[in-house]
């Protein structure tokens, strides 16, 4: 897998992922739509480990800044 994500979009991902959770942990969102949004942070918290975004192959877009 190439890297395809910034450190901008990274960082933009963690902060999404950290709000999705701590709204399902303080119970302000229950029920399914409260598990979805747990999902999608988890998702979102793996992407910006391994730097890859599968969506983003398929766009054909790359965040990430190449070294010359």
């Amino acid at each position: 897998m190439k890297k395809n994500m910034g450190s901008t979009d990274r960082f933009i991902r963690i902060f999404i992922a950290v709000a999705l959770l701590t709204t399902f942990y303080t119970d302000t969102v229950t029920g399914t739509l409260g598990y979805i949004m747990a999902a999608v942070a988890g998702i979102l918290i793996l992407t910006t480990f391994i730097s890859f975004c599968p969506i983003y192959t398929v766009l054909g877009v790359n965040t990430c800044k190449i070294k010359k």
